[in-house]
């Protein structure tokens, strides 16, 4: 494994900007995310670090060696996509073991069986590497993919989306058997992805593009707790953060440039209007969303809707008129940037 550093990268399709002077560098045995929407340039990213294509300005660097012009076979780096992209017709023994006897790199077949079977227990697939590919369910198809892409140990490790083609509960599951492949093999990882959970769950930082820009780079906490503007405080947490305007709170002291207050929804409290004199404006709820263990309480106050986190026994009903209690609000200027003073 090895240091890898993104810098200054700017990629054009004709009139389109795809990514526009992003710098980034992934350490060695990192777990780096990159988070945003659909068209926010996540995979133009991968797509520049394994060499599929050429920046039109930046640079790419590994393990020190400046690679930005080298073909993607001299980059040592490997790349899992959405869909599991297997050799039908191979074994999941041989689909293992193809990137070991490449020209480039072959090994010799005593060592290939040491470490296709040491990939294969880690992936708690051993008892399926006799089985072709096309045999295998979903998620297991996946596990071979990303196994081939580590079992030889590359400099770094690109994955596009590669969960988001498997249903709800596998993903789940395969998440986190992604997350101990990663740290039990020591393994540098580049993956991309539009879902919070993931990056929040796997990231040793995540970075949040928006529009072929890196807004922040941050650890998942940072991120969540110290948002670089309201875009990005936006793409963690769920229900998403509530964004209302300064002029509801009157009395909350905030930055003199804040024009918009952010609250997470386990921040923001509801409370009955007779017992809250004195707190924030008053709404009605509008529906009420039961989840076991807590609820989701949503509140129209004026033209905003706003959505909180209670306790199951809460007594509240849907038509109620409640007051808001903000805890740790966030503050943005008219731009949407962060204001801390």
């Amino acid at each position: 494994m090895a240091d890898v550093v993104l810098e200054r990268l700017t990629k054009r399709f004709g009139a389109v900007t795809a990514l526009e002077d992003v710098s980034l560098t992934i350490g060695d045995g990192e777990f780096i995310v990159l988070l945003g929407p659909t068209g926010a340039g996540k995979t133009t990213v991968l797509r520049l670090a394994a060499g599929l294509e050429t920046p039109d300005e930046g640079r790419v660097f590994i393990d020190r060696a400046e690679v930005t012009r080298a073909l993607p076979a001299a980059r040592d780096v490997t790349f899992v996509f959405q869909q599991y992209s297997l050799y039908p017709h191979l074994s999941v023994y041989d689909n293992l073991a193809f990137p070991l006897r490449s020209p480039v790199r072959r090994t010799p077949e005593p060592e290939i069986r040491r470490i296709v079977e040491e990939v294969a227990e880690l992936l708690r697939i051993s008892d399926k590497l006799r089985n072709k590919a096309t045999e295998l369910s979903g998620g297991q198809m996946q596990r071979v993919a990303i196994g081939r892409a580590l079992v030889r140990r590359p400099s770094i490790a690109l994955m596009d989306e590669p969960l988001s083609s498997l249903d709800a509960k596998l993903r789940a599951d395969l998440r986190i058997e992604l997350k101990r492949i990663q740290q039990d093999l020591g393994a540098t990882l580049l993956y991309v992805t539009h879902d919070q959970i993931e990056a929040m769950t796997l990231a040793t930082r995540i970075g949040v593009l928006r529009e072929g820009r890196l807004v922040q780079v941050g650890t998942p906490r940072e991120i969540y707790e110290d948002p670089a503007d309201a875009y990005v405080a936006g793409r963690l947490g769920h229900p998403p953060i509530n964004l209302l305007p300064r002029r509801l709170f009157p009395d909350l002291p905030a930055p003199a440039r804040a024009a918009t207050v952010g609250v997470r929804t386990e921040h923001l409290e509801i409370l009955p209007v007779a017992g809250a004199p004195g707190a924030g404006p008053a709404g009605r709820v509008t529906w009420i969303e039961h989840l076991g263990d807590q609820n989701h309480i949503h509140v129209a106050v004026e033209d905003r809707a706003i959505v909180s986190l209670v306790d199951p026994d809460t007594p509240l009903a849907v038509g109620d008129t409640v007051r808001l209690a903000l805890k740790r609000p966030l503050f943005f200027d008219d731009a949407g940037a962060r204001v801390t003073r």
